[in-house]
């Protein structure tokens, strides 16, 4: 819907398999309406690739067929020059739009509760975050936090996380209870280390195939997996950091912003994925598509730490928290 209103028209650069010359097509209208005249383009052009193949092996049997004989050697020769017309004119196939196919582990078994939160407080120098936040999950549960900028979306998760301490209160996870955690600003790719030596890091165990199969299939492959993380694009350190999650088989995942610098296709992939997988979600999350394609059991506003059951009015709260 944000891209709906926000654009008026898409400039796809598309680039053949055949060559290294990029094309540019422009589209006017929506990225819904984008997306819809791609797809029909992409089927016009691949119906036209197998029609010129076709008429290309159609006209070769006949040289194959009259080329040996000397009476017909000259038509033979006038046949060969109009396939090397229809090759030179013949469409240029495109790459075709990668899309990540992701399926996360089944969730190991832990207690019904997972969490249980009590009197969290937060506050820094001058700053008090927020105070008495209490609340708790259950197994399979996905809860959603909101609010306001500032309202301590994330420094919640931080102390889930066992990243921070919270100034008092307290909470404890179930017996069982794999944690993973998903930081917005990528605090856990460092420099000097690649693809392959953060994975090993994250899951402990796993082969190298099965490390780089993970990673293949957020589209990191190639010499990619042995690329200083540090130097990847943001949409890459995403895709980096959720292959950790998947290869660390966790139960309950907390994720701050999962879905920011990702493309519009990645995004749905990880929401789909996300979607069909057994486990416990709490989430930040200013993604009203992404939010609505998990759809979350619970809302936890903050810094009030109100706990109300879900109820679709949220979403046009959630992109404005």
């Amino acid at each position: 819907d944000l891209l709906d209103d926000a654009i008026t028209r898409v400039i796809h650069l598309d680039r053949g398999a055949d060559t290294s010359t990029g094309v540019m097509h422009e589209y006017k209208g929506t990225y819904t309406q984008y997306m819809k005249a791609r797809e029909a383009d992409e089927v016009r052009l691949a119906k036209e690739i197998a029609q010129q193949a076709k008429e290309i092996e159609r006209l070769q049997t006949i040289v194959d067929r009259f080329g040996a004989k000397a009476t017909k050697a000259s038509m033979a020769h006038s046949i060969e020059k109009r396939i090397d017309r229809l090759k030179e004119a013949a469409p240029q196939s495109v790459q075709a739009r990668k899309v990540l196919k992701l399926r996360l582990p089944e969730p190991p078994h832990c207690a019904k509760t997972v969490l249980e939160a009590k009197d969290l407080a937060v506050s820094y120098p001058g700053l008090d975050v927020f105070e008495d936040v209490t609340f708790d999950v259950g197994r399979g549960d996905r809860q959603l936090i909101m609010g306001l900028n500032g309202a301590g979306k994330t420094s919640l998760l931080r102390v889930l996380a066992g990243i921070t301490e919270p100034v008092i209160g307290e909470f404890r996870w179930g017996m069982g209870v794999s944690v993973g955690y998903y930081a917005q600003e990528h605090e856990g790719i460092r420099s000097g280390a690649n693809l392959v030596e953060h994975m090993r890091e994250a899951t402990g165990g796993m082969g190298d195939g099965d490390l780089r199969a993970i990673l293949g299939m957020f589209g990191l492959v190639g010499d990619k997996v042995f690329q200083d993380a540090s130097t990847l694009s943001g949409g890459e350190k995403t895709k980096l950091a959720l292959a950790q999650l998947v290869g660390g088989k966790h139960n309950v995942l907390l994720l701050d912003e999962p879905t920011n610098n990702l493309d519009p296709g990645s995004r749905t992939a990880v929401a789909d994925a996300l979607s069909g997988w057994g486990g416990t979600l709490i989430v930040v999350s200013h993604d009203a598509e992404f939010v609505e394609a998990l759809q979350p059991d619970r809302a936890l506003l903050m810094p009030e730490g109100t706990v109300d059951h879900w109820h679709d009015s949220f979403l046009e709260l959630v992109t404005l928290a």
